[in-house]
């Protein structure tokens, strides 16, 4: 039953409905990040604003989020990560619905507030509802699962919002979300799992200071990126490493504190977020590079640009699952290590490409890149989950959206950076520093093998 506590994952078929509910929630959170980017130009035009000011549709539905997840996943440990799950998925359809009936900018701003609250709530238990879900014998399985899940609703997204704008406008981009949200409550109601609660009462300073560190980290680097001066950037994110700083303090003292730094003594933990910040940021450099490089460097159109992007989410697709299953059984430091070598080594092939290579030889590589960053993902982001107790999983999940964002912004500003001081080489130089972040990322996951080789030494002794 739904409200028994399983030590060791549900059982069937109660574990297959789970599974769908967090799917559904998942896919639409994810879709919902990157559709709106496809419809903006419409959106700026019917609501006759400028594309300044629209920008902030996409901005506040990833700012909440950002500032939201580890206050959120904190909140989960101590009043069940189904409840935290069930109202996120609430909210996310009250604010897509209200979306779809905006009819000015602030309206829809408002609405993509709500929208981001529920999304930021859905991503923050996510991987600690899979903790639960799955058997300790099988959490490899349930993490490719979601890998497979995230990588392909990424990869349809700029198709169905296409698809969508084609046959309505835009508010239906929000509108479609009504009736999956309504169904994916009733299955969050009925089958999610109760999860173990801490007995301590929830810090809201420390909820304050992460919501200043991670939302001001990302103004500052999103108005870097975007031009708006580097005085406001910099005192964005000078004032986010200030709050960083004394929220580390203050949790020193807590047994269980919203910023995981107790699980950051665990180095294998520690390891594996590094590695995961460091991934992300070669992910997005690289997402943000190729098709630059494409049209100006291969002198490729847009439309071949769309279908040699393909290939990536596709084979990361494809290899999550299957390096989620062999994370069961195998190292995941051996797997993480091989999966960032290998993309590491698809960036410096594409860097390396002439215009005289074909379509053939481009798809190969960019399948190359995303087979690699599907065999680091998931074995990856089981080790976190498995690292933390099962009453901290909701900080080893938190922690785990928060490492994929940062790494994600971090990305971004790279690009930026590279683009503004390298104008003529920047697709080169930016898939060039990919290339050494995948190479990081894949030492950082190697040392985990010494580094759990240690630990296992030190407990025998």
């Amino acid at each position: 039953m739904p409200d028994e506590i399983h030590p060791d994952g549900l059982p069937l078929p109660q574990r297959h409905f789970a599974v769908g509910a967090i799917a559904i929630g998942i896919a639409m959170a994810v879709l919902d990040g990157t559709v709106v980017n496809v419809a903006l130009p419409s959106i700026v035009a019917e609501l006759g604003t400028t594309p300044s000011a629209g920008v902030w549709v996409i901005n506040a539905y990833q700012l909440v989020i950002v500032a939201l997840l580890m206050p959120l996943a904190s909140l989960g440990e101590r009043v069940g990560y189904r409840r935290v799950y069930r109202w996120g998925i609430a909210l996310f359809t009250l604010g897509s619905l209200a979306c779809a009936l905006s009819h000015s900018l602030p309206l829809l701003v408002a609405a993509r507030v709500v929208q981001g609250m529920g999304g930021a709530a859905i991503m923050s238990v996510n991987g600690a509802l899979v903790r639960h879900i799955y058997p300790d014998s099988q959490l490899g399985r349930g993490v490719g699962f979601n890998g497979l899940v995230v990588s392909l609703s990424a990869a349809v997204a700029p198709s169905l919002a296409a698809g969508i704008l084609a046959v309505g406008n835009w508010p239906w981009l929000f509108a479609v979300n009504v009736p999956f949200g309504a169904l994916n409550l009733w299955l969050a109601l009925r089958y999610l799992p109760r999860s173990e609660q801490l007995a301590r009462p929830f810090d809201w300073a420390s909820a304050v200071l992460s919501a200043m560190m991670l939302g001001l980290f990302f103004i500052g680097a999103d108005t870097f990126t975007r031009g708006g001066g580097a005085l406001p950037a910099a005192i964005g994110i000078a004032v986010a490493i200030a709050a960083g700083v004394f929220l580390v303090r203050r949790s020193r003292r807590d047994p269980a504190p919203l910023i995981p730094v107790d699980l950051f003594r665990n180095g294998v933990f520690a390891l594996s977020v590094s590695a995961s910040v460091c991934a992300f940021a070669a992910f997005t450099i690289a997402f943000v590079a190729l098709p630059f490089y494409f049209q100006q460097v291969l002198g490729l159109d847009q439309v071949s640009t769309g279908l040699l992007m393909t290939p990536w989410p596709v084979a990361l697709g494809l290899a999550a699952p299957i390096a989620g299953r062999l994370s069961d059984r195998a190292s995941a430091g051996v797997l993480g290590a091989f999966g960032m070598l290998l993309l590491a080594a698809g960036l410096a092939l594409l860097t390396l490409a002439g215009p005289e290579m074909g379509a053939a030889g481009i798809a190969w590589r960019m399948a190359l890149c995303g087979f690699g960053f599907g065999f680091f993902q998931a074995p990856n982001n089981r080790t976190m989950l498995a690292a933390a107790p099962r009453t901290r999983a909701g900080a080893a999940s938190g922690m785990l959206a928060t490492a994929r964002l940062l790494g994600m912004t971090v990305g971004a500003s790279i690009v930026a950076l590279v683009f503004h001081l390298a104008p003529a080489r920047a697709e080169p130089v930016g898939l060039a520093i990919a290339t050494g972040l995948g190479l990081a990322a894949a030492l950082l996951s190697g040392l985990r093998l010494s580094r759990r080789a240690k630990e296992g030494a030190t407990r025998r002794a």
